[in-house]
């Protein structure tokens, strides 16, 4: 663990950033390339621990991939190729990598162990262990399934209908992929809409995916070929940069390439309500993933509600949304989002004690928290828990405070955004 001292002394902001390629559809890419046969290429690949992970964990599985810095190459068999792994899949602080891996191995043909480090060890996997084992996958683990390691034994599954209890990208993802190998049609129902780069990339790969109403529907069989897939950049990273233009005072940054997914861009909207001084240059709108280039400058901010239907979409940002509420007039109240106490850490709680340290006038609920503000910010010794979100909120705090922050473990950032540190230096002026 690296501690890092940052002391900015009140700087301006201004600049043109292309933030690293989006970490969702990056995992997806590697993912669905493997499993597809022949020959797919990636490129705004973002090479950040979670998703070196889920590569690391395809060649355990025998399939060839080439990282040549945001570019990868994975030529593959198809998943009856695969070989049974010698090692243990290892997926590191990776979520997303653990829950759709899941998914995928039930309906393999051989016998894998997957666990990953000890954050990953408290987070929830039964929630998608139930409905892989109600389409028959046998996984064991601790606690009967709920918590890595986790022991899948590969078999026949057959097709669920399938009702999501929440909001959830990564379970939806899971039963979907497992549904590809099903026999019959897997349906997934979702109550609310959580991100969804898992139906747009199966169209990329030439799935047969319906989608409507809530309603997702894939046919079990089908063999999913090889293509290109072009990464947009990641909105969950560009937020720390959004939220530093909107309260650094006399800035400007301008970020290039962002992914505008409607399922992921909460934070546009909340910054929005927030009266942040915002513009959205529309790029690619045609493509399987919107992007646009993202200006933002110096806000005069006012508080807001954030609660509902809007909360998985932007369920990463919160931490970074906590801090800008911070500068905003009124009072900032985030209801629904309870998911943040199973997440990397007890976001809730994190965000909540970091925040206080700095002098934050913060309070933290059951689902959420309330935040009076404007407040000036002063310096303080943080943790990060491990967690890259926590992080890089921390930093961006820096930029504001009016003595130095030390972060305790300024690595962990890497997780998602290893040039984080360098793009904040371009920025400085």
């Amino acid at each position: 663990m690296t501690a890092k001292v940052l002391a900015y002394n009140k700087p301006r902001l201004e600049g043109i950033l292309t933030v690293p390629g989006d970490k969702s559809i990056s995992h997806r890419a590697v993912m669905f390339g493997a499993i597809a046969k022949g020959k797919t290429t990636v490129t705004g690949f973002l090479p950040g621990e979670d998703c070196l992970s889920t590569i690391d964990c395809f060649r355990k599985l025998g399939v060839d991939i080439q990282v040549d810095g945001t570019n990868v190459e994975i030529n593959s068999p198809g998943m009856e190729g695969w070989q049974e792994p010698k090692e243990v899949l290892y997926t590191g602080n990776s979520g997303t990598t653990t829950r759709l891996m899941l998914g995928i191995l039930a309906g393999t043909n051989f016998h894998s162990v997957m666990t990953g480090d000890a954050s990953i060890g408290k987070r929830p996997m039964g929630r998608v262990t139930k409905p892989l084992k109600q389409m028959g996958a046998l996984i064991n683990g601790r606690e009967g399934g709920q918590y890595t390691p986790l022991a899948i034994q590969g078999t026949k599954l057959k097709a669920i209908d399938y009702t999501m209890p929440v909001a959830s990208a990564q379970v939806k993802s899971a039963i979907l992929l497992a549904g590809l190998q099903a026999e019959g049609t897997t349906i997934v129902r979702e109550k609310e809409v959580s991100r969804d780069h898992t139906e747009l990339m199966l169209k990329q790969f030439g799935a047969n995916i319906e989608v409507k109403d809530g309603v997702i529907s894939i046919e079990g069989g089908q063999q999913l070929k090889g293509t290109h897939i072009d990464v947009p950049g990641d909105i969950s990273s560009a937020a720390f940069f959004l939220v530093a233009g909107a309260i650094v005072p006399n800035s400007e940054v301008i970020l290039k390439n962002v992914g505008i997914n409607p399922t992921r861009a909460g934070i546009i909207e909340v910054m929005q309500q927030m009266g942040a001084d915002l513009t959205i240059a529309q790029e690619k709108s045609d493509a399987a993933e919107p992007t646009a280039t993202l200006t933002v400058r110096t806000s005069h901010l006012k508080g807001t509600t954030i609660e509902g239907e809007i909360i998985p979409r932007l369920i990463d940002e919160i931490p970074i949304i906590a801090l800008l509420a911070t500068q905003a007039e009124g009072t900032t109240i985030i209801r629904n989002a309870e998911e943040l106490r199973v997440k990397e850490t007890d976001r809730i709680e994190a965000v909540v004690t970091e925040l206080k340290k700095l002098g934050a006038d913060i309070t933290a609920t059951e689902d959420g928290m309330i935040i009076n503000g404007p407040t000036s910010l002063k310096g303080a010794k943080l943790s990060t828990y491990g967690d890259h979100r926590i992080g890089m909120m921390a930093a961006i705090a820096s930029l504001i405070t009016e003595s130095p922050v030390e972060i305790d473990d300024a690595d962990c950032i890497a997780i998602s955004y290893p040039t984080f540190f360098e793009h904040l230096d371009l920025l400085l002026k």
